[in-house]
């Protein structure tokens, strides 16, 4: 408890600051006292607007998506308030603290009356600061701003305001299936044992609820909840290529070739290994994955061509806070 107690009056100490000794009229001023300067306080209030100027550009650019040479405005920013506090330490330790040059050195501190002329230097030389708190709040208001331009890259852990866009897909009803090329995928290309890379016809492919992984089971196997009665037509599967885990894209199909150890077909992740039962609406068998792989409803047009008859089953990618509170929507 002891050392939490100093260790809270040295913080006090630090922020408040401790009083100044004061003067003795029994002894003549051993220095002369320091001018104000006024106006080198002016130049580090200046100095402190600037580097919370700077903080601000920071977090304000932080916030533009697509922004050309984004990351080196970042930089600028940044590095602009750190060169103008190294100005203002400059600035302060030159022209606006005391100092004294002594020819010889300072007396042993065990000879208290050597001591005490020390203080009495201290006392003498007073202070070069007129506006003392001015200068405090500056200080810390820039300090504060540029602490909060420094954590606002956390945001980039997700999304804290603007989450509607997790929640759209290009996927509704009608929406054709394509291959990579741009062509449709129909029902007879689709081959058991295999599986097919599939995204929305129009649509941006970059789009987070874009890809998806198609596979094609014996209609026998599948154990889909009862209201996903019709969304596997010919024994034809979608489901989203973006694992709940991560967000990392599923890249593996996992057949029964060893029965003992592989005894059904699931979609794999490579990262985490999160692995998603096909045939069960993607319920998760093995990994860190928190919730199904989400399910995308499918229809065979009269050409044979697969198309969407909705949209997914649940939320695209890694689950975050309150995502089981919301659906996908189009």
């Amino acid at each position: 408890m002891s050392r939490v107690k100093d260790a809270l009056v040295s913080a006090v100490v630090l922020l408040v600051g401790r009083a100044a000794p004061s003067a003795r009229p029994d002894r003549e001023p051993l220095v002369e006292q320091g001018s104000p300067s006024p106006g080198w306080e002016v130049v580090v209030l200046i100095l402190l607007a600037l580097v919370a100027g700077c903080a601000i550009v920071f977090m304000v650019l932080f916030s533009f998506e697509g922004l050309a040479h984004q990351t080196q405005y970042l930089g600028l920013a940044l590095g602009a308030a750190f060169v103008l506090l190294a100005a203002i330490c400059i600035v302060v330790a030159n022209k606006l603290i005391v100092t004294e040059e002594l020819e010889e050195d300072y007396p042993d501190l065990e000879h208290s009356a050597e001591s005490d002329d020390v203080e009495q230097v201290v006392v003498d030389s007073g202070s070069r600061f007129t506006r003392g708190r001015l200068v405090k709040l500056a200080g810390f208001g820039a300090l504060g701003t540029l602490g909060l331009a420094l954590i606002t890259p956390a945001l980039s852990l997700g999304p804290a305001f603007a989450t509607q866009k997790l929640k759209w897909t290009p996927w509704r009803r009608g929406r054709r299936l394509v291959d990579s090329q741009g062509a449709p995928l129909k029902a007879s290309d689709i081959e058991a044992g295999s599986f097919y890379t599939a995204y929305p016809e129009g649509a941006d492919r970059e789009d987070f609820g874009a890809p998806l992984i198609v596979v094609r089971l014996d209609p026998a196997e599948l154990r889909l909840p009862p209201e996903r009665e019709g969304w596997a037509p010919e024994g034809i599967l979608a489901y989203s290529k973006i694992c709940t885990h991560a967000g990392c894209a599923i890249a593996l199909y996992r057949k029964p070739t060893f029965a003992p150890v592989e005894p059904k077909p699931a979609l794999v992740c490579p990262c985490p290994y999160s692995t998603f039962d096909v045939a069960n609406g993607g319920e998760v068998l093995f990994g860190p994955a928190g919730r199904p792989l989400p399910q995308l409803p499918l229809l065979v047009d009269p050409a044979g061509q697969l198309r969407a008859a909705g949209n997914f089953s649940g939320p695209v990618g890694p689950s975050w806070w309150g995502v089981r509170r919301h659906g996908p929507r189009s």
